[in-house]
């Protein structure tokens, strides 16, 4: 029998907790709430969650030091839900630890993709053992360093396909410019986004049937990038 997934929202708002407990409990998710971030804190070392929701705007503490302390101990994914919706707050939110970031007001089918999305990579980064990334028509050995578009071998440089690698092992979190600079190249890079951008267009016009129209190197506008496997 297939364990339910459990998720812990941390949201001070009455209303969004009740809401989403009835959403997610309707399609089988096993849900905790909290509306204090200690208590979140609390309840997250606790019960050990599969996947933690998480505003910002708590009473007590704010959602970026929840993030922070999270990080100490735990690679739990955080979906950010807030109604905080500038570029700032995005990307600080994710460069404290953050897989996702959705404003509310929030569509349902978004989130409940977002959380299976989350709790897929959490699920291949625990257990996995494969070292071959399939997405789509591509598949990315990450031993060999060999990348193959429909078969044909992609010839790529050191850096893109480290680039590529960082990516693809992330798939479905977004990663923020200065993640992404600081892990590929290294922390005094952390500014050079249009460097980046430079590196992501090489491997869209490598990697994807239409580089203007992407469907695995996707751009979260004034944030950073997401990797997308299509499956």
């Amino acid at each position: 029998m297939t364990t339910q997934p459990h998720i812990l929202v941390i949201d001070d708002e009455p209303q969004i907790l009740r809401a989403l407990k009835t959403i997610l409990t309707a399609r089988k998710f096993r849900v905790s709430t909290a509306n204090r971030g200690e208590e979140g804190l609390a309840l997250a070392a606790a019960l050990q969650p599969d996947a933690i929701i998480l505003d910002l705007s708590l009473p007590d503490i704010d959602g970026y030091e929840v993030c922070t302390e999270l990080r100490q101990w735990t690679q739990v994914p955080v979906i950010v839900l807030s109604v905080r919706d500038s570029e700032r707050d995005k990307v600080l939110a994710l460069d404290k630890g953050a897989d996702d970031y959705l404003t509310k007001p929030f569509g349902t089918e978004e989130l409940l993709a977002r959380i299976r999305v989350a709790l897929r990579h959490a699920a291949q980064t625990e257990g996995s053992k494969e070292t071959v990334i399939l997405a789509g028509n591509l598949a990315i050995d990450l031993t060999r360093h060999v990348v193959t578009r429909s078969g044909e071998e992609v010839k790529l440089t050191a850096t893109e396909f480290k680039l590529l690698a960082y990516l693809a092992s992330n798939a479905g979190k977004v990663l923020t410019h200065q993640t992404i600079l600081s892990h590929v190249w290294d922390a005094a890079d952390a500014d050079r986004v249009e460097y980046l951008r430079v590196y992501v267009r090489q491997l869209r016009r490598k990697l994807e049937d239409d580089p203007e129209q992407p469907v695995h190197i996707l751009t979260e506008p004034g944030v950073g990038y997401r990797f997308i496997t299509g499956d």
